[in-house]
């Protein structure tokens, strides 16, 4: 009977800690809190969107673009969209406007005409912001990136977009701590491509030429937690949360082949929750960025939001 006993007893303490060692499945979906009207990051006259946050001392900034609103939504960005940052004291804000870091440069350039879909990151001691450009007068897209001794400048932009064809978009970033890069983007038809490299200015090597062939994705971004790597989305045709455009959460052992969905694959919708107890129902929510502890743990979602004609940057808390 003794040794019956001390054998399910040993059992049942391999299986727990096998459990302790596997990464267990984390739902952000239901951890997403209401958060207040004033927050977020918004300009009376301009649309805003893709916002990209990041911390530095007690201070919480962000990189936005926007457009006049008077070229409209969301074409208006093709020929008019520049990049600029702001500031709040929490990470709720309100953001409040400080200064243009990527405008209108002279011709030639890959992004003289516009920049867009800023993602900012620290890698090394050097910010790097990498953004999408398109020379004045030209219809193509490409990837490139500036760089800043400190995160309110003074930024040099690169004069060569990274070499990824004619039409790039969406890039997502993986910095490892030995400062390679992995960077997720996708071209013209949505197709996902996943490439990397040594070093943020390259070369880089594209690895995956095709990372979700089943459906249209697009507005990346990653990170690594639990021994996973994280792709959080906008499932653009909803066929893989059921809804058009929600936001769709995928992981990989390696960050580059095998990506699948999450058990919990819808990481948000399109309903935003107040903290006055109302809710707001976004016609366009895209853009997914998060804001990480020092942990690497998710804090914060920020999303573009479109509503009744206007758009700006939209953050809401996640329970801890």
């Amino acid at each position: 009977m003794y040794k019956i006993t001390s054998f399910f007893l040993i059992a049942f303490i391999s299986v727990l800690l096998f459990a302790g060692c596997s990464s267990p499945a984390v739902d952000y979906y239901h951890r997403i809190q209401p958060a207040p009207k004033a927050s977020g990051f918004h300009m009376e006259g301009w649309f805003v969107w893709g916002g990209s946050p990041i911390r530095v001392g007690d201070t919480y900034y962000l990189f936005a673009s926007r457009w006049p609103d008077s070229t409209g939504f969301p074409q208006g960005y093709r020929t008019h969209s520049e990049i600029v940052l702001a500031s709040a004291e929490d990470p709720l804000g309100p953001y409040q406007f400080r200064k243009v870091i990527i405008g209108e440069r002279e011709p030639g350039y890959w992004d003289s005409g516009m920049a867009h879909n800023p993602t900012i990151h620290k890698i090394g001691d050097r910010y790097v912001l990498f953004y999408i450009g398109s020379d004045e007068g030209s219809a193509y897209r490409q990837i490139g990136y500036a760089t800043a001794p400190a995160v309110t400048g003074p930024w040099t932009r690169s004069d060569q977009p990274i070499d990824f064809g004619r039409d790039a978009n969406n890039p997502a970033v993986y910095a490892e701590p030995d400062g390679s890069v992995k960077m997720m983007w996708r071209g013209k038809n949505l197709r996902v491509f996943l490439a990397t490299t040594p070093d943020f200015s390259g070369p880089y090597t594209i690895r995956n030429d095709n990372v979700w062939p089943d459906t249209r994705l697009e507005d990346f971004y990653l990170f690594r937690r639990g021994g996973l790597y994280h792709m959080v989305c906008e499932d653009n045709q909803g066929e893989v949360t059921g809804h058009d455009r929600w936001g769709a959460h995928f992981v990989s052992d390696d960050g580059i082949h095998g990506w699948r969905p999450a058990e919990q694959v819808v990481f948000y919708d399109h309903t935003i929750r107040w903290d006055d107890g109302t809710v707001l129902q976004c016609e366009r929510r895209e853009r997914p960025q998060l804001l990480m502890d020092a942990r690497g743990n998710v804090e914060y979602l920020f999303t573009s939001v479109l509503s009744r004609g206007k758009t700006w940057c939209q953050v809401v808390p996640l329970e801890k």
